[in-house]
């Protein structure tokens, strides 16, 4: 394994030891369960700019900036032999689908919580 691969593992890591420490405690304050599932009636938290929003396109231009800095490296030559070449292509790779990941569940939760609050109204009007 090279260096960079290394260092990225580590740098990964971190990223995820932050998002989670924002993660949890807002899930526990913001997010409204009964009997272990999430109700989305009383959960507004999902139809609203979140913090999770500001920090997945954080993500998303850290990520489109690791593929710009490979693409100049592979272009300018380099091989999988640099490190550099090897921490920008595992970081370019795990990040893209982290956020494409989050996109759906944002996408999913956002409707599963439009069918709750106006559910009710839709279905009056039928």
């Amino acid at each position: 394994m090279g260096s960079g691969f290394i260092i990225s593992m580590v740098m990964m890591f971190i990223f995820i030891a932050v998002i989670l420490a924002i993660m949890i405690p807002y899930d526990r304050k913001y997010i409204v369960r009964e009997n272990g599932k999430v109700n989305y009636k009383k959960t507004t938290v999902h139809l609203r700019w979140n913090t999770f929003d500001t920090l997945t396109i954080v993500l998303a231009i850290y990520t489109i900036i690791c593929v710009q800095i490979l693409n100049f490296l592979i272009s300018s030559g380099e091989n999988i032999d640099n490190p550099y070449v090897q921490f920008f292509t595992n970081q370019s790779q795990a990040w893209v689908i982290v956020t494409i990941l989050y996109l759906f569940v944002r996408i999913h939760t956002i409707l599963k919580s439009v069918q709750a609050h106006f559910g009710d109204i839709y279905d009056k009007n039928k």
